[in-house]
């Protein structure tokens, strides 16, 4: 980049870089990176874009760096180290999996089963909760629901732990494998209202098309046995120990998996089971209630 290189002019040649090394969003990420380098918001940036704003010498050398560092794929959330997830910005980086835009949907099917209970303290646990996403969601959005999260990883604990203490702490985090929930809870097993989880999914020896996915999300978070559903199978089983009779579970999993998911929750006894579609209208996540 020049002296004279305007903002706009350094945003575009930086999605044009983007977009020759397969980066679906290229424009968008630009945009983000540079917002993040002035420290302003989408619509102050685009004022500024306008007026023919310049860049400072020490802006488009962080830009530079920010921007060779993407087209590397590292995830932009992890450059940023925000990621936004319904009405939250959520600290992320390695070690935890970045919470994706499809999983803001799950929330909205809980945050709907919470509020139609009737309960006046509803209880809501996530299973492998890795940054907190969706456990911080639900407690936003419905504060008057008490929720837990559980999470395997030291590494996405922290994570989780950092965003609970930026929101007011209003999840009760615990560290352990998700089939081991029922313990980890202990007098609480059988007093929840809604079990809700974005589990690992993907097929042991399958590689995921996404480069930010395959070299940056924790494998932890990525693959669940030869079909990808160990987790789900686990779930089917755990949650009716969790949850009170008429009690909901919520699962995110793979748009071709519905028909198996919903398999496993039908044989393990769940009653009626339901796949629901995500905006693209792709099977993505499966609901089923513990029988009375």
């Amino acid at each position: 980049m020049t002296t004279e290189e305007s903002l706009g002019h350094a945003v575009t040649a930086a999605a044009e870089e983007f977009a020759s090394v397969g980066i679906a969003t290229p424009e968008v990420d630009a945009l983000l990176l540079a917002a993040h380098v002035l420290g302003i918001s989408r619509g102050e940036l685009a004022a500024r874009m306008v007026s023919g704003y310049n860049f400072s010498r020490d802006q488009r050398e962080q830009f530079g760096n920010l921007v060779r560092r993407r087209s590397a794929r590292e995830p932009l959330q992890h450059i940023t180290g925000e990621a936004g997830f319904r009405q939250l910005v959520l600290a992320v980086g390695p070690g935890a999996f970045v919470p994706r835009p499809e999983t803001e949907l799950l929330v909205e099917i809980v945050v709907d089963a919470v509020m139609a209970s009737g309960q006046p303290s509803p209880r809501v646990i996530d299973l492998g909760t890795g940054t907190g996403a969706i456990a911080l969601a639900v407690a936003t959005e419905a504060p008057h629901a008490r929720v837990w999260a559980v999470e395997k990883s030291a590494e996405a604990l922290v994570w989780a732990r950092r965003n609970n203490e930026t929101h007011g702490n209003p999840v009760t985090l615990l560290q352990g494998d998700l089939a081991d929930a029922v313990s980890l809870v202990g007098e609480c097993a059988g007093t929840f209202d809604v079990v809700v989880s974005n589990p690992p999914y993907i097929p042991a020896e399958a590689v995921p098309r996404d480069a930010e996915v395959r070299l940056y999300d924790p494998a932890l978070a990525l693959y669940s046995g030869p079909d990808g559903l160990d987790a789900v199978r686990v779930l089917a089983t755990v949650a009716g120990g969790l949850l009170t009779p008429g009690g909901l579970l919520a699962i995110e999993h793979g748009e071709l998996q519905g028909s198996a998911v919903r398999q496993i929750l039908t044989d393990a006894g769940w009653r009626p089971v339901s796949t629901h579609p995500d905006l693209t209208t792709r099977d993505r996540y499966t609901t089923g209630v513990w029988p009375s």
